[in-house]
């Protein structure tokens, strides 16, 4: 009964990709700690962490697809939500360090000895604990969206424009964290962490354990934004895409409902960035760069915007093909993602969802027409038997 229901309000596909991605979380983990190397099914303890980013990425083109798919926000600064959250674990991972750094000093981190600071920053407190962390994971990001969004919202500030200054948003926080006086680590940001509640990142275990993190969050998130769309609000989300002026005159408030779809988008970029960078092992303001928040767009029109399927299936094939073709073919893999976005625009306009998609109805209308071509054919006359007719 439960499985019946969970089909009917989330789809056959949606609810495999979630029993997948929960499969995975299992199976990957115990395939590399469990199987020997020699085991042909064992799963190399550095394509884990690697498999871990990609499903961060995916967890942040979701993120976009809920504004951009659904409220037709086109937002080209979702890596400043993402960076966000990034920094906010790296602060308690840097915090964790303690005595164990480079200058042994147990309450700075090595960049501030390094600059002569005197003492730690007051937003540098609270973060030696793992939930206060957590909670900034949330909240930073989510009330930079709400503050931003309520301003451009208000103002009805939409289409070219705003994506212009979500754009602008984010090269100015790259700019802000480049600065070594603003104590985030300048350019060279944070890194040579240590350990995340005890467990030492280095470890197999913990690398699988993150792994695993990354996959239940991804398939939790999913989850949640399928059943956002799939209700009403879900519904008032969609029209805004279409017909905003029509929505806003039947009576909704049409910038609320922006500004709460906003706000969640940028607290799942948020825990994507905050699962990130245990993972790789560094945060600087790179990950504030506009081109990388570009790439999301890109990662999120291929697989198909609007779909919540199709981000996900984009984000791992594009940067599963940019991790292949930058070692083969370094020189080229710039032009070959440009030429695959233009291909999409021009001859996918609904992405690889939106393909499959397509032709799933189109063979599903022939079948249909087909049965009712054969329901309403007139029935053959039955031959005359001549040894019957005498």
């Amino acid at each position: 009964m439960i499985t019946a229901k969970l089909l009917s309000r989330f789809g056959l596909s949606a609810s495999a990709l979630i029993v997948a991605l929960l499969a995975i979380a299992i199976l990957f983990p115990l395939a590399n700690l469990a199987l020997p190397p020699e085991n042909p099914l064992h799963v190399p303890s550095h394509l884990l962490p690697l498999l871990g980013k990609y499903l961060c990425y995916a967890m942040l083109a979701l993120a976009l697809d809920l504004v951009w798919g659904y409220c037709g926000i086109l937002s080209l600064g979702h890596g400043a939500f993402f960076a966000l959250g990034g920094y906010a674990m790296g602060m308690y991972l840097m915090r964790q360090i303690g005595p164990r750094g480079v200058y042994a000093d147990p309450i700075l981190p090595d960049f501030m000895v390094f600059l002569n600071w005197q003492e730690l920053p007051w937003f540098w407190y609270g973060f030696d604990q793992f939930w206060f962390a957590c909670l900034m994971v949330l909240l930073v990001p989510g009330a930079l969206a709400f503050v931003f969004g309520w301003f451009a919202f208000r103002s009805r500030v939409t289409g070219v424009y705003l994506s212009i200054i979500t754009q602008a948003l984010t090269y100015a926080l790259l700019l802000a964290f480049f600065r070594n006086d603003m104590g985030f680590g300048g350019n060279n940001g944070l890194t040579d962490f240590k350990e995340i509640l005890g467990f030492s990142l280095q470890a197999d275990s913990t690398r699988a354990a993150l792994f695993a993190a990354s996959a239940i969050m991804l398939a939790l998130t999913f989850a949640l934004c399928r059943a956002i769309t799939l209700s009403k609000l879900g519904k008032v989300m969609q029209a805004l895409t279409n017909a905003e002026n029509r929505v806003r005159f039947i009576g909704y408030r049409v910038e609320h409902v922006k500004l709460f779809a906003f706000t969640l988008s940028a607290m799942i970029a948020g825990i994507a960035g905050a699962l990130y960078v245990p993972q790789v092992g560094i945060i600087n303001p790179g990950e504030f760069a506009p081109a990388n928040s570009i790439e999301v767009v890109i990662w999120t029109a291929v697989g198909g915007r609007g779909t919540l399927l199709g981000p996900i299936f984009g984000a791992l094939l594009v940067n599963g093909g940019k991790s292949y073709f930058t070692a083969a073919f370094p020189e080229v893999w710039l032009f070959a993602l440009g030429a695959l976005f233009i291909a999409v625009t021009l001859f996918l306009p609904k992405g690889i969802v939106g393909l499959v998609t397509q032709l799933q109805e189109r063979f599903a209308a022939r079948k249909a027409a087909a049965k009712r071509q054969k329901q309403t054919a007139p029935p053959a006359k039955p031959a005359l038997n001549p040894e019957a007719a005498e």
